[in-house]
């Protein structure tokens, strides 16, 4: 199959890159996080999650966000709903699209939200039934497609029955995470075979987390499947906590910088993009995960200039 000739990414780092930072980062940041996002080009931003704040502190000022966020034209904002209650709140604040997250192993499941896999998808019906209600967009998303912290490998096919569930509740895009980062070509390629018996390749997002050094070529290997739409993280900010050595989401200015010389059109600004994951890096104290990120930011302090 041929590569696409445009990718849609989907920025998740003011939510999946952020929610897991043991500091905390105050509402000023995330906000300006996210316009700085919009304006290097990014289409579909994440912007923050409805979840217990005593399980998710982080994301305790969601509302908040949602109210003073300065939406750009063009511009989505989904914000993660594990239930009907979160869904109530998001769609209160102003929320307009949500997302919806399952998993293909019943360890990770119960660890993660203490509850089976059939009974997480049971509590998606309220809140399907409400997004149609109310003309709310619904993004599904299912984690450890390749690999659990737990089980281990995980097969192709249960993936594929809740990828297919997702899909048939209304679900316009399933999103599939290589949570804990162990996926090869090979095994994403068999996954993806799999799921595309269920879920056509146009409705299909990839996932991936870098711990092995394997997103990218995963990346490459699902736009040959067909996958047209990926999500990625600023900076590489984010990472599984149940999963050790973990290293987080794949950078987005690695996949931009991909797509570029692949000659695949995203409509971002990749030195806009690298001056984001610099300020958002130099905020939480650290260097940018991103590899494209250091070597361009490298090149140019060397040579004297800003990106």
């Amino acid at each position: 199959m041929s590569l696409p000739s445009q990718v849609r990414l989907v920025e998740v780092g003011p939510r999946d890159g952020l929610q897991n930072e043991k500091q905390p980062v105050d509402t000023e940041t995330k906000l300006e996080l996210i316009a700085r996002l919009g304006e290097a080009g990014l289409r579909a931003i994440e912007a923050t999650a409805f979840v217990s704040p005593k399980w998710v502190p982080q994301m305790a000022d969601a509302p908040e966000i949602m109210r003073r966020l300065e939406r750009r034209p063009g511009v989505d904002y989904p914000v993660l709903t594990p239930n009907l209650k979160g869904f109530e709140s998001a769609v209160a604040a102003g929320a307009r699209e949500v997302a919806v997250f399952a998993a293909a192993s019943e360890s990770f499941s119960q660890k993660n939200i203490n509850c089976s896999i059939a009974d997480s998808l049971a509590r998606f019906e309220p809140v399907m039934a409400a997004a149609q209600a109310a003309g709310v967009k619904v993004r599904g998303y299912v984690s450890c497609v390749v690999g659990c912290p737990y089980e281990g490998d995980i097969a192709p096919q249960a993936v594929a029955e809740v990828a297919g569930t997702l899909l048939a509740m209304g679900c316009y895009e399933v999103s599939l995470g290589d949570t804990i980062g162990v996926g090869n070509p090979a095994s994403t390629r068999r996954m993806l075979d799999a799921v595309f018996k269920r879920v056509p390749p146009a409705r299909t997002a990839g996932h991936f987390h870098d711990t092995y050094g394997m997103a990218i070529a995963n990346i490459h290997a699902a736009l040959e499947a067909g996958v047209a739409v990926f999500d990625a993280s600023v900076a590489g900010l984010g990472g599984c906590p149940y999963a050790a050595g973990a290293s987080g989401n794949v950078a987005t200015e690695d996949v931009v910088y991909l797509l570029d010389g692949l000659g695949i059109e995203t409509g971002i600004d990749l030195g806009r993009l690298v001056e984001t994951a610099d300020w958002i890096s130099a905020r939480l104290g650290r260097e940018p995960a991103s590899r494209v990120a250091r070597a361009l930011l490298a090149k140019q302090r060397k040579q004297g200039c800003t990106p």
